[in-house]
């Protein structure tokens, strides 16, 4: 059943397909990069909420579980609307939804204090790079090093290597992702030891995830993606600590934006010997 906000008639139920282009426009609103599509897709693999004014969508939240953690995002309510409580009561009921899973999010950071109200930590930043890519030089790759397509039979290796770089299951959301993307591994001596992912996002493509054991490698993922892209514009989210601040505008990739990367019951516990330089967007991580 809704539930209903008395003092300001507002009420809150689960989102529908039906509400993605309500959804849509409120993301235009904000000038949010997201298609229609991108909105079906994250709707399609979690859980969401709408705020309604009298019929109309003015805000939505969504969460998605990823085995023993889980992550939310999509957090918007209508600029006419802010200040009256509606995103914390959106938040509480993915939060309800979520329970005692360890629960990441990015954070604006305008948005910081209310999430740390709800029991939010800081843990690092995630930069937003973006712009029309160019080629860039090979990175080199020890001999026993190659880059080819992801084949099927990768799956399971992909999936083990982005749940140990992350510290978060992966398998249902990669085989959601890798069927509308194209994905490249890195082998060594016949061994998966690392992938970059590239699907159509928003103006253009992003680059997400990738997970290597260094940032060299992690280049060379990233890389691949020149001459397939370059002239297009291409958006990849890293972590604060991935490396590739720098590099990146080497590839027309500037820094446009910093989010503030946050949990909830706890940190994920990573391998350190890999690591997720960019996540697969700023909503699912």
């Amino acid at each position: 059943m809704p539930s209903h906000d008395n003092k300001d008639s507002v009420t809150y139920r689960a989102m529908s397909e039906q509400d993605v282009p309500a959804a849509y426009a409120l993301s235009q609103a904000l000038r949010w990069p997201h298609r229609a599509e991108d909105w079906q897709f994250v709707l399609r693999l979690g859980t969401g909420f709408v705020a309604e004014d009298a019929g109309t969508v003015i805000g939505t939240a969504l969460c998605w579980k990823q085995g023993q953690q889980a992550s939310l995002g999509m957090i918007i309510v209508s600029s006419e609307h802010q200040g009256k409580g509606i995103g914390k009561a959106l938040m509480r009921l993915v939060l309800e939804v979520l329970g005692d899973r360890t629960t990441l999010l990015n954070a604006t950071p305008a948005g910081q204090p209310l999430y740390e109200r709800l029991g939010f930590v800081a843990t690092g930043t995630i930069h937003q790079h973006q712009g029309t890519m160019n080629t860039v030089g090979p990175v080199a790759l020890a001999a026993e090093e190659r880059l080819r397509p992801l084949e099927p039979g990768d799956i399971e290796a992909v999936t083990e290597l982005a749940s140990r770089a992350t510290g978060v299951y992966r398998g249902e959301l990669l085989k959601a992702l890798i069927p509308i993307a194209e994905a490249v591994v890195l082998e060594r001596n016949g061994e998966v030891v690392g992938f970059s992912v590239l699907r159509r996002f928003g103006r253009g493509h992003v680059i997400g995830p990738v997970v290597a054991s260094d940032s060299e490698r992690a280049k060379a993922l990233i890389a691949h993606w020149g001459s397939t892209c370059a002239g297009s514009f291409v958006r990849v989210d890293v972590t604060g600590t991935s490396g590739l601040q720098d590099w990146l505008p080497q590839a027309g990739l500037t820094q446009v934006d910093t989010a503030v990367a946050m949990a909830r019951n706890g940190v994920p516990q990573a391998d350190t010997a890999l690591h997720q330089f960019a996540l697969i967007n700023q909503a699912l991580c």
